[in-house]
């Protein structure tokens, strides 16, 4: 969990897939038909654009930093460190299909469609004071092309060159034009000043503050401890409709803390203003203290409108143990959800059974229509239940008492050639099946342990360890690891990073997001078909597709998701008054200075 992809989304964001320029404008991109906004719009529709600007927020992180530098797979990068970037394009959050002009004025996609070009606001400065040019631009995307992680050659594969048009003007050449995403892709890139970095080697981790365009630049820091953002009071964008209402606080403070139960602590003490519960049972256990009683502290839990992707026990196939599709599917009917949902979770969840959950991407019922039509050259190389039966996870009473699912799980080590002897599951030549669970935060050991029970009584020898959230990232970006939790996010309209996720190109890549390992000529052929999807009806069939090759190869153990972001947070912001489609979105959030002034002394008082 928390792998990279935070900071990932400066490159992503919201809007994935195929999009299309719309017909008569040049300040937005769309996926299909028009921008909801129209041309000229004063503000994102979500925030306040009067919101005062000011103030103080110290937020809590659980882990460590020792690089400003989000963009390689070496060193672990500050998460707020993205503040001090702007991108060429920017997304507005209630609109999943389209983006907006920020440094680039304008965008325009060819005719045949095998290019894009962007012009760059004449205004648009680094902070000091330096232009945004078109070979910043290129420059930026060569760089992180060549030295980046190597999710960005993937993300950039179908781009051929970029060339500099002019000072304010650059170009993407295409290789083909069946990739229509890659407009917004590239429109999200966050473009860093190319005077700046020369003398520094990109490939190093960063202990230097970075220069950007973006609101806000480093303040202060202390790596591993604390890390204070400052706004930038003149900050060339702070007009434009895009960033309106947007970047309210003077400072952003990040406390970063090693353990979670410290982080909580910390707030609840009044250090931490604001946090987000990933916790079930602190949700329900530990906010019952004087200052939530009074009113001081607020808790909510906000609804959103997106979907949940993948969250599993992650079975690393590099290993040889997990190279069998029935081993995997044996240890997934081990999990009792239900009784973790229950005993552990106060029945806060879902099930998670599809990688596209809780959106129309998922899959259900059997393949029928288009979805079939794509799945049917593969026959002879798919399990043949996947043609007849509808996936379905295994469903318990809850009472921790999974006999049956566990002698369904038996049956198939057997086949795979594992049996019991002396309590103990062995393979033919006596070696018993033993893996280890790796995981970043002493959290999620009360989940995991009660699976380690179960696989012991199919005579599985599992433990659990926890390492420190550095020495994590280090084991996952080489795949050092049997099994871990993974998170795979999934937008509205998934393309190019499904590259990244699934195929066997991403799955030899250091410091890459294919955890499972996933190589399969099947998935390969089905997220090139997503990627290159021309609608969206061609691009539901083929995610329905994906999704059930995915389920049937029984990569993850599926946990579970929520439908909404939990809240906790001192009584001293104001916040526009219309939810907004993601949920949450704090950067629209502003200090009201009353509520903080009486909060704030009632912190300091005791109370």
């Amino acid at each position: 969990m928390g792998r990279w992809i935070g900071t990932l989304l400066l490159v992503v964001g919201l809007c994935m897939a195929a999009p299309t320029l719309a017909a008569t404008r040049t300040d937005a991109v769309a996926l299909l038909g028009e921008p909801a906004l129209p041309p000229g719009f004063d503000h994102f529709p979500y925030v306040n654009p009067d919101a005062p600007k000011g103030g103080t927020v110290t937020l809590g992180s659980v882990g460590t930093f020792d690089s400003f530098n989000p963009f390689i797979v070496r060193g672990t990068p500050a998460g707020e460190i993205s503040r001090v970037y702007d991108t060429l394009l920017r997304a507005n959050p209630d609109e999943p299909e389209a983006m907006y002009a920020h440094l680039a004025s304008s965008v325009v996609v060819a005719p045949d469609g095998m290019s894009v070009t962007f012009t760059l606001r004449p205004e648009a400065r680094f902070h000091d004071g330096s232009p945004v040019t078109a070979a910043d631009v290129a420059w930026t995307f060569n760089t992180l092309r060549t030295q980046g992680r190597p999710v960005y050659g993937q993300y950039y594969a179908d781009v051929d060159h970029v060339s500099v048009d002019s000072e304010r003007q650059v170009t993407f050449h295409f290789k083909s034009s069946g990739n229509r995403e890659l407009p917004m892709i590239l429109g999200q890139l966050a473009v860093l000043p190319e005077h700046w970095w020369k003398g520094r080697d990109f490939s190093r981790p960063l202990t230097d503050p970075p220069l950007g365009s973006g609101p806000y630049e480093v303040g202060s820091f202390d790596f591993g401890r604390t890390l204070v953002m400052r706004r930038v009071p003149d900050y060339w964008a702070r007009d434009l409709p895009t960033a309106k209402g947007l970047a309210n606080f003077s400072e952003i403070r990040t406390e970063y803390f090693r353990d979670a139960t410290v982080a909580l602590e910390a707030f609840k003490a009044g250090q931490i203003d604001f946090r987000t519960e990933m916790s079930a049972k602190d949700w329900a256990t530990a906010y019952d203290f004087p200052a939530v009683r009074k009113g001081l502290v607020k808790k909510e839990l906000l609804r959103h409108h997106l979907p949940t992707g993948m969250q599993g026990f992650a079975m690393n196939t590099r290993r040889a143990l997990f190279k069998d599709v029935r081993v995997r599917h044996a240890l997934a009917l081990a999990f009792d959800f239900e009784w973790e949902n229950a005993n552990l979770f106060y029945g806060a969840y879902t099930r998670t059974d599809s990688y596209f959950s809780n959106s129309d991407l998922a899959s259900s019922g059997v393949p029928q229509g288009a979805e079939l039509a794509l799945l049917e050259p593969f026959r002879d190389r798919l399990p043949p239940e996947l043609f007849t039966r509808p996936f379905k996870l295994p469903v318990t009473d809850g009472r921790g008492n999974n006999r049956e699912e566990l002698r369904e799980a038996l049956a198939l080590l057997k086949q795979a050639g594992w049996h019991v002897r002396d309590r103990k599951l062995v393979d033919a030549e006596g070696h018993p099946f033993r893996f280890e669970i790796l995981l970043s935060q002493a959290a999620f050991e009360r989940v995991s342990l009660p699976y380690v029970q179960w696989l012991a009584r199919l005579g599985i020898e599992a433990r659990v360890r926890t390492v420190d959230p550095a020495q994590y990232q280090r084991l996952l970006d080489t795949y050092d690891y049997d099994m871990t939790v993974t998170v795979v996010p999934e937008s509205d309209s998934p393309g190019n990073e499904q590259y990244g996720f699934w195929t066997c190109g991403a799955a030899k890549n250091i410091g890459g997001d294919n955890l499972m390992g996933v190589c399969d000529p099947v998935v390969d052929a089905l997220v090139a078909k997503v990627v290159n999807a021309p609608d969206r009806p061609a691009l539901l069939a083929a995610t329905h597709a994906l999704d059930r090759v995915l389920l049937w190869g029984w990569y993850v153990v599926p946990q579970w998701y929520l439908q909404g972001v939990r809240i906790a947070y001192w009584d001293r912001f104001g916040r526009p008054p219309q939810p907004v489609r993601t949920g949450l979105a704090f950067d629209s959030w502003w200090v009201d200075p009353v509520r903080a002034a009486a909060t704030d002394a009632a912190r300091r008082a005791g109370n």
